[in-house]
């Protein structure tokens, strides 16, 4: 396993890791969930992710009994965990990024996960709603409660970004290390070039959702839908997928997923290794997150590892001439 610093800290993490969302507390529980992370572990991984929203907080629940059965030394991995969304609860205060929800949402995510701290709290969304001021002093004020050691975002802008540092610095208040985005061979825009300045300048941490587009990049979806497959399982969050892979966009990606087969079997590897290890070639990648629902599938997704040093300058460019989406550099 190769471990990468996490943003400007000196906390380091695998460069592939294992999180929860969509598997663990609903299509997957028990006994599964351990068998996955101690595959994980097996392999090197020691970040692991979950959420508050993530089946409503079951899997927290379903992770924190995991790691309480496996009894790994707590120094050894690292544990993060996101506030935002909430755990379906209507009440007013039990979402967003008021400091009431932040310090008192991720206390609740501390007692799911029956553990005293998390090394990492992501703001899962921005809150426009609430003061900039007001949600840096928020996380700052669970890092100085022991409730967590560093706090990052996901999917925010990177003005957004820029402006929790600003007001961290004007404040003497801690600013975020790392962003959660989505990024993958189809997905590149935000990462590639709205968030490089923040790499430029804070050399801002990654730990990236979404690396197989949802399956997309292992070829699964080439001839349907599977019955096993997240578009099949999880029908309300990827309602209108099979439509979109009938659209001519759709099928025009299934194409390229094919050529990147090509790819994968010169340099001795599956599409969805070569894709993970796509992500992994870019230096401000911190790490991956893997998701699977059986251990095998950690086994497999972790030989991207092995991929890594045969990604030549010529492939990386074979497979930009597949992709053909490269962001442009901004004038």
């Amino acid at each position: 396993m190769e471990f990468r610093r996490l943003g400007p800290s000196g906390l380091q993490v695998s460069a592939l890791s294992l999180g929860g969302w969509l598997t663990y507390g609903g299509t997957q529980k028990g006994n599964i969930v351990k068998d996955c992370m101690q595959a994980a572990w097996d392999n090197g991984i020691n970040f692991f992710d979950t959420a508050e929203t993530y089946a409503n907080g079951q899997c927290e629940l379903e992770m924190g009994q995991a790691l309480k059965e496996l009894a790994w030394p707590r120094d050894e991995y690292v544990l993060s965990t996101k506030v935002y969304f909430g755990t379906g609860r209507k009440e007013p205060n039990t979402k967003g990024l008021s400091k009431k929800h932040i310090v008192e949402g991720l206390k609740s995510s501390l007692a799911r996960l029956d553990t005293p701290y998390v090394d990492i709290v992501f703001a899962h969304r921005s809150d426009d709603a609430v003061p900039m001021k007001e949600i840096v002093e928020a996380f700052t004020q669970t890092i100085n409660m022991n409730l967590a050691y560093y706090w990052g975002t996901s999917e925010w802008s990177a003005a957004q970004i820029q402006e929790a540092y600003d007001v961290a610095e004007k404040y003497n208040l801690i600013a975020p290390i790392a962003e959660q985005p989505q990024y993958n061979a189809f997905h590149r825009e935000r990462f590639e070039k709205e968030y490089a300045p923040l790499y430029e300048k804070h050399g801002y941490g990654s730990t990236i959702w979404s690396p197989l587009a949802s399956g997309i990049l292992t070829g699964k979806y080439d001839k349907g839908i599977p019955e096993d497959s997240r578009f099949a399982t999880n029908k309300a969050f990827f309602g209108d997928s099979e439509q979109k892979l009938a659209s001519e966009e759709g099928k025009a990606k299934l194409e390229k997923v094919r050529k990147l087969h090509t790819v994968a079997d010169k340099v001795g590897g599956t599409t969805a290794a070569l894709a993970l290890a796509w992500c992994l070639k870019n230096k401000n990648v911190s790490t991956v997150i893997l998701g699977a629902s059986k251990p095998q599938q950690v086994h497999d997704n972790c030989k991207a590892l092995q991929l890594l040093p045969k990604l030549t300058p010529e492939i990386m460019d074979e497979i930009e001439g597949i992709l053909g989406n490269k962001p442009k550099a901004s004038l």
